[in-house]
């Protein structure tokens, strides 16, 4: 569902959105449908940056697109590079199990909403 502010500057309508929270950084990736009604993946990365004796947090934000005719290629570089990771550091601690040890730091940044949707699974487990 578009809103009013999208309609104005011509952006994208997003179809899906999920979130993902890690500390200090929020990632989204959001479905979106271009003027053509064809589906593409946005992945935003948004930091809230450290400004002291502000009273609002501001956040940096950088994003990547992803056209259907990539995700193998995407999927395959990324693949790669995780299983690099792994293979240099051995076992990853899982954010998730941690978090359950220690608080961790929340980004002040408001959920987005949008239409609620079945679980799926996907890349990174399973959301909504």
């Amino acid at each position: 569902m578009r809103t009013d502010k999208q309609r104005e500057r011509n952006e994208p309508e997003i179809v899906y959105s999920h979130s993902i929270k890690a500390g200090r950084r929020i990632y989204y990736v959001d479905v979106k449908r271009d003027r053509n009604a064809d589906l593409f993946i946005c992945i935003t990365e948004s930091k809230r940056t450290a400004n002291e004796g502000e009273e609002t947090p501001t956040f940096e934000k950088h994003k990547v697109f992803l056209y259907k005719e990539d995700f193998a290629h995407f999927m395959e570089g990324l693949e790669d590079a995780i299983a690099y990771v792994k293979q240099q550091l051995g076992d990853i601690e899982d954010r998730r199990e941690r978090a359950l040890e220690t608080p961790e730091e929340t980004a002040d940044e408001p959920e987005r909403s949008i239409e609620e949707q079945p679980r799926r699974r996907g890349l990174f487990g399973y959301f909504k």
